[in-house]
């Protein structure tokens, strides 16, 4: 590598390192204070850089907040797999999902969980937001990783498969929501007991 090259290389691994400094910060303060309530000063701030270093990386609040909900999508997918190499068949990959669920709420949040925080954010958000649409494919493909598991279980009963999908997302989303305003993860342990003995009954 020549020292043109090395220097492009120091300037390209500096510029990730403050994007994902940026990104990182926008998560806590996001999910703390909300959307609408952080600023942009209140990010760079937090991630200890100037504001032009954040427009030198989002062209915009929008797109800031966009990213982090791309980077939370791929953070709740990161931790289902990790919950899908120890699922010795398809009814286990059902509850890896719960299972991924209930680790995104164990994390160390600064003022405690307080939810989901896609929902959260999408709440805040205008219709056709681009944010929202993010969101929207989050939880659709959510189900159609239960779908996947479930198909398994039910050979050729793609119409069972789909309502129970459609069943459990519905105890997902709504043990999250209690679990947030509860501001523990009980009703997640909860739900995934549920599912279980759904499971048990086909």
């Amino acid at each position: 590598m020549n020292g043109t090259d090395d220097a492009a290389a120091r300037h390209g691994a500096r510029k990730a390192t403050v994007r994902e400094q940026l990104l990182a910060a926008a998560a806590r303060r996001f999910y703390a204070d909300g959307v609408t309530a952080t600023g942009i000063n209140a990010i760079t701030a937090e991630a200890g850089v100037a504001k032009m270093s954040l427009y030198n990386n989002f062209s915009s609040k929008a797109d800031l907040v966009k990213a982090y909900l791309d980077a939370r999508h791929e953070e709740w997918l990161e931790l289902y797999r990790r919950r899908l190499t120890r699922a010795s068949d398809a009814r286990a990959g059902v509850l890896a999902v719960f299972d991924a669920y209930a680790d995104h709420a164990a994390f160390d949040y600064e003022g405690g969980f307080r939810g989901c925080g896609l929902l959260n954010a999408a709440a805040e958000l205008p219709p056709g937001d681009a944010g929202r649409m993010v969101v929207r494919r989050h939880k659709e493909e959510v189900e159609s990783l239960l779908v996947g598991h479930l198909t398994e279980l039910l050979p050729g009963q793609d119409d069972e498969v789909r309502r129970l999908a459609e069943h459990l997302s519905f105890l997902l989303e709504g043990s999250m929501v209690r679990a947030g305003l509860e501001g523990a993860d009980t009703r997640l342990h909860h739900a995934k007991a549920l599912a279980e003995h759904l499971l048990d009954r086909l």
